[in-house]
């Protein structure tokens, strides 16, 4: 494969980085409201911590890393241009999924298992559809990292380390919401997918 049926290494790294300063920008103003919300209802295990530590190491330390030194240059693989734009992609609807599930969740919004006083039972916006698109936004995300960091460890770390804390925390999630919200819950279960409207 040459030089011109890929995409320039630089502009690969350039994309996924502004990607992820936007994705900090997007959540920072909703974390910093979320700190004045009193919690009600906490289920931060150990366990809990290190999935939140796993995530952060696939999806911001390790690509960082890449972009930023040539540490990992060693584990680099190389796809067809498409895939570069294909990632773009990917990452801009990660963003904008990222952005309206914390705009529809407004004050509910936290970052790990915890329910807020006056937590209410989002079920409007992108909620109407599926009940977890925030990690929707994060399985595009991971796929848009894959796709740009071309790194066998950098660019799989998100997937991994995601896929380990999706499969490890969903169940605990919905059991958290179904004890807060009970039948109302139950029945918003049963009109809705968990990421994928319709299907999934």
């Amino acid at each position: 494969m040459n030089g011109a049926d890929t995409m320039d290494t630089s502009t690969l790294k350039v994309i996924f980085t502004s990607g992820l300063v936007s994705a900090f920008a997007i959540r920072h103003p909703y974390q910093r409201e979320n700190k004045k919300n009193k919690v009600a209802v906490d289920r931060q295990t150990t366990r809990e911590k290190a999935l939140l530590v796993l995530v952060i190491m696939g999806t911001i330390v390790l690509p960082l890393i890449y972009v930023f030194s040539p540490w990992l240059i060693a584990a680099n693989y190389q796809l067809p241009l498409w895939a570069g734009y294909l990632g773009a992609i990917f990452f801009v609807v990660a963003l904008w999924l990222f952005w309206r599930s914390h705009h529809d969740l407004g004050k509910n919004w936290s970052p790990t298992l915890q329910i807020r006083e006056g937590h209410t039972l989002v079920v409007n916006g992108i909620y109407q559809k599926i009940r977890h698109p925030m990690y929707a936004s994060l399985w595009l995300w991971c796929a848009a990292q894959a796709l740009l960091i071309q790194n066998w460890i950098a660019g799989l770390a998100g997937i991994i380390s995601f896929g380990i804390m999706y499969v490890l925390r969903i169940s605990d999630e919905e059991e958290m919401m179904l004890e807060q919200f009970g039948e109302e819950y139950k029945a918003y279960m049963q009109r809705t997918k968990r990421l994928i409207p319709y299907l999934l």
